[in-house]
């Protein structure tokens, strides 16, 4: 069991989490994850910087700390030549400590380079191709692709690491999983759904299985729910509507009606360690070994000295 730290782009500065990853290393995590992004969810959030460029830092000042996109949608806003290029270059920065998460994408961030919005079932196509195109270009050498949706042409990533990075692939459902599957080399999920692990394991997946907790740590358990519904109330929409709504406007209003007690069911709330361990159990349970803790409170610093004084020797033991 590995436990990671979430990186909230859409709420902190790009310095702020590039400090925030060196104090995750300091107490112990073993990985960090960040969202990549083009809009924050809701206009309180106030930030969205670019994740390759905090990857890089953070690579750059840390020394053990593992490293992934949570999750990179590599086609629309991306050509997947360029995020094959990212992610190797990432890879070298970080002598091999980066993991490249992909998904489907969101509506929110992928729009705004005015090429649609395909159904799901065309954007699984198209991550399918997307997958295809970046394995061949870490194979060294100069390659054209001409797929169904996807082209590439004569092109060549000439900074390559000695083994390309692993490749989970986000899912929700019995398709995504199967996808994961036969293209990933591990699944990322943000549910803990024993069934989507089945799928992945009846598909023949047998790699690292990744998947976010909603925490929220205060000094009180009130004031950890209200921060989590300030801060995430978005997430109680549900994947369909997060894939879909096209605008920051349009989540401030589907979450309007969110109450604190609706987001309070799903997160881990408070000071108290075994409300945490309670959150963070289901995801054991139903098959996930890599488990990157969201902290939704107010005061980043608090969780992480609470991470490593109280949650993180609970969690080993």
């Amino acid at each position: 069991m590995r436990i990671g730290y979430k990186l909230f782009a859409e709420g902190y500065s790009p310095t702020e989490l590039v400090r925030q990853a060196r104090l995750a290393e300091d107490v112990g995590f073993d990985f960090v994850e960040v969202s990549d992004h083009y809009h924050p969810w809701l206009d309180s959030h106030g930030h969205s910087g670019f994740a390759w460029s905090v990857l890089a830092a953070i690579a750059a000042t840390t020394d053990r700390l593992l490293l992934a996109t949570g999750v990179t949608c590599p086609f629309l806003r991306y050509h997947p030549a360029i995020v094959a290029q990212a992610a190797a270059t990432t890879a070298l920065l970080s002598d091999g400590r980066f993991t490249l998460g992909l998904g489907t994408g969101e509506r929110l961030n992928e729009h705004v380079v005015g090429r649609g919005w395909p159904s799901v079932d065309v954007r699984r196509e198209m991550l399918r191709e997307s997958i295809d195109i970046m394995r061949l270009l870490w194979s060294g050498g100069y390659h054209s692709y001409r797929g169904t949706h996807l082209q590439l042409e004569d092109a060549r990533v000439f900074d390559l690491p000695e083994s390309p990075p692993p490749i989970v692939v986000a899912a929700g459902g019995g398709a995504a999983a199967q996808l994961a599957a036969e293209y990933g080399s591990g699944l990322f999920a943000t549910e803990p759904s024993a069934d989507l692990v089945d799928d992945y394991t009846r598909a023949g997946g047998n790699g690292p299985r990744y998947a976010e907790v909603s925490l929220s740590w205060a000094p009180t358990e009130q004031a950890a729910a209200e921060s989590a519904h300030t801060m995430f109330r978005f997430g109680a929409l549900g994947w369909p509507v997060q894939a879909e709504l096209p605008s920051i406007s349009g989540f401030e209003s589907a979450s309007r009606y969110v109450t604190v007690d609706d987001i309070r069911s799903s997160f881990g709330c408070g000071p108290d360690v075994d409300a945490h361990l309670d959150a963070i159990r289901p995801y054991k349970d139903a098959g996930f070994d890599h488990l990157a803790l969201t902290n939704a409170g107010p005061d980043p610093d608090g969780f992480l000295d609470f991470y490593r004084d109280e949650l993180g020797p609970a969690l080993r033991r």
